[in-house]
């Protein structure tokens, strides 16, 4: 479950996601303005660390998945993957991240690619009824629990994020470029341009 807050941000995710994007190496240069299609969350079961991922499309069409954290405080020795800092009008001070880099986001992604997981129901802050998820996401794997996945190291190539556990490894697909038949794998069903896609496929053990 997550909540979801009435909050004035700063800078605006929209805002941080323009000036971040297009320094990324799987960036496909073209001027013109992003657009923000839509996001959907995994669940913290510590509730700790805010994890979402947002799909951008780029001027020349090309969409974007960019998953972030929201965390309050510093992730240690994670500078190089310090999306900005946020101020949060209910949380305060909110350090943001490329989630590849979080442990939290890692252990949630692999979750849901190992046992069918799903996106988090949203709850609007003292809500009992969860809001409309208009963006669905999918895993294909049927474990009644996931392996333990902690994060070892990263690397990305030719828009590839190749996320390494002490039990997987995880591509990372920063590009949308339709579905795959890999076993293990995250799907974008529905709620963004270009769905169905995979997002994301265990390619070893």
């Amino acid at each position: 479950m997550a909540i979801i807050h009435d909050a004035q941000l700063s800078p605006t995710k929209p805002e941080l996601i323009e000036k971040w994007l297009p320094r990324q190496p799987w960036f496909r240069a073209a001027e013109g303005p992003l657009e923000v299609l839509g996001a959907y969350r995994f669940d913290d079961p510590y509730g700790e660390v805010g994890i979402e991922t947002h799909f951008v499309r780029g001027a020349d069409g090309t969409v974007y998945q960019v998953p972030l954290t929201y965390r309050g405080a510093p992730m240690r020795d994670a500078g190089r993957y310090l999306v900005t800092e946020m101020q949060h009008s209910v949380l305060g001070d909110r350090w943001v991240y490329d989630a590849a880099a979080d442990p939290v986001y890692v252990a949630a992604l692999a979750a849901a690619i190992f046992t069918g997981g799903r996106e988090a129901d949203g709850f609007a802050d003292g809500a009992d009824e969860p809001l409309p998820n208009p963006v669905r996401v999918r895993g294909t794997g049927t474990m009644a629990r996931a392996p333990q996945a902690t994060l070892v190291d990263l690397s990305t190539d030719d828009g590839i994020t190749t996320i390494r556990t002490d039990s997987a490894a995880i591509r990372l697909r920063r590009v949308l470029d339709g579905t795959t038949d890999d076993r293990l794998r995250l799907d974008l069903l529905e709620g963004v341009d270009g769905a169905p896609a995979t997002l994301a496929v265990v390619v070893a053990g």
